[in-house]
């Protein structure tokens, strides 16, 4: 285990009032262990936001890379269209 050091932390008077409220209740023995844990979930919260950027980065760059074309609604409509106007119906008319 690293070696600690000793730093000096203002915090505001809320701030100080749940500290002391979390080592009064026995939650934490020491401030200084209510401050280590909260640093430890600043941390850990840093790392999962860390991850997401990088996973929507990803996701971003692959859609940039991606080759197929774009069309817009009215676009593809027409392209289904001319696609289904190539084949004859299937339907037997001579039933209606």
């Amino acid at each position: 285990m690293e070696a600690a050091e000793k730093l000096s932390v203002t915090v505001t008077p809320a701030m100080a009032r749940m500290i002391r409220e979390r080592v009064e209740d026995g939650s934490f023995g020491s401030a200084s262990e209510v401050i280590r844990a909260a640093l430890r979930a600043f941390q850990r919260e840093e790392e999962e936001h860390a991850e997401r950027m990088a996973s929507i980065r990803a996701r971003v760059k692959a859609s940039i890379e991606d080759t197929r074309p774009n069309l817009t609604a009215a676009e593809l409509r027409g392209r289904l269209k001319k696609f289904v106007e190539q084949y004859p119906s299937r339907v037997d008319d001579s039933a209606a």
